[in-house]
């Protein structure tokens, strides 16, 4: 982890950022709003949305992400494209004494997510990996209402996301986004985040194909099981064979339930069941933003670790290994 002992208090980021999707979009508006930061540079895979990008924050086009990353005149890179691609680009990037900041999966491959973590400590970079759902409403209320619950035994958490047509964007491609659980790897980070170490993992999973490079809908369904005895199940669908939408958490305790449907909190116990208070999730890139920016130059603490993030990867991998061998997967101590 990156060791900011000497805060670059009073200093402005020069920042460069890799991609032009919704969350490249979030992270530049960020940046706009944070006189502490300047963007410097943009780069992404198609010319007219790089250009479109650069004109709205107005700042430069560099028409590669190699040519952005080495460029002198930057303090930090934000990476926001494919998820084959993080890897590579942060290896880059902490090559040429940049900080990194990452959307989740750091990389598809574990062992070079090793490497990296490795590297940004060689180098004495900060290497963030962003994990928005541990700042959101829905992971505020657990750490809040969990220990009304008792022993926690079972939890159910599906997030299906029915698309008629499925588009024909990476997130359908099977290079380009990656396992299912390693490319949605926050619905793994969520429950590692609150529950520690997994002992086994058992998945199974379906792809309806359109071309051999994209599919126009999956379902994984893994099983975990944890050291503390729980169970969790999760649920990760998307696309045209899939009909119901649903955002949905059950948490079930010996002394109690929690239920979070969308922005809907439901606490059961013996005595009441109860609505609580559950916030959206708007604004959480900006938030994620403004607190590496904080670490960066007051040397603030972040929420999260790239080790903490490397973790549930490796549970996210146990997932693919066991989807493609029907096998349990058993987790070592060490891992």
């Amino acid at each position: 982890m990156y060791n900011s002992n000497a805060p670059l208090a009073n200093t402005t980021m020069r920042v460069g950022l890799v991609g032009t999707g919704s969350a490249a979009k979030l992270r530049a508006e960020a940046l706009r709003q944070d006189t502490r930061a300047h963007l410097v540079a943009i780069s992404g895979h198609t010319s007219e949305k790089t250009a479109a990008l650069a004109q709205e924050y107005q700042t430069e086009v560099m028409n590669s992400w190699q040519k952005l990353v080495a460029r002198k005149d930057l303090d930090l890179v934000i990476i926001s494209t494919v998820n084959r691609d993080h890897g590579q680009i942060t290896r880059a990037a902490l090559t040429s004494g940049k900080h990194v900041i990452v959307e989740y999966p750091l990389s598809v491959d574990i062992k070079e997510a090793e490497e990296l973590i490795a590297l940004a400590k060689a180098k004495n970079k900060l290497l963030h990996v962003e994990h928005i759902e541990l700042l959101g409403g829905w992971h505020q209320a657990l750490k809040q209402y969990l220990l009304q619950l008792g022993q926690l035994f079972y939890i159910r958490y599906s997030t299906v996301k029915p698309e008629h047509p499925a588009p024909r964007k990476w997130t359908y491609n099977h290079e380009l986004f990656g396992f299912p659980f390693i490319g949605a790897l926050s619905r793994l980070h969520r429950l590692t985040n609150l529950f520690g170490k997994v002992l086994t993992v058992n998945c199974h999973q379906r792809y309806w194909e359109t071309q051999s490079d994209y599919y126009q809908s999956c379902l994984c369904v893994v099983q975990l099981y944890f050291a503390t005895g729980l169970l969790a199940q999760v649920i990760y669908g998307k696309g045209e064979s899939l009909w119901q939408s649903e955002r949905k958490m059950e948490i079930n305790g010996e002394k109690g339930g929690l239920i979070l449907d969308g922005d809907t909190g439901i606490l059961v116990q013996p005595e009441e069941t109860k609505l609580i208070e559950v916030s959206g999730r708007r604004g959480l890139f900006v938030k994620d933003t403004t607190m590496v920016l904080d670490h960066l130059l007051y040397g603030t603490s972040l929420y999260v670790t790239p080790e903490q993030s490397l973790y549930a990867l490796k549970v996210a991998d146990a997932a693919r290994r066991a989807a493609e061998t029907g096998l349990t997967i058993f987790l070592t101590k060490e891992s």
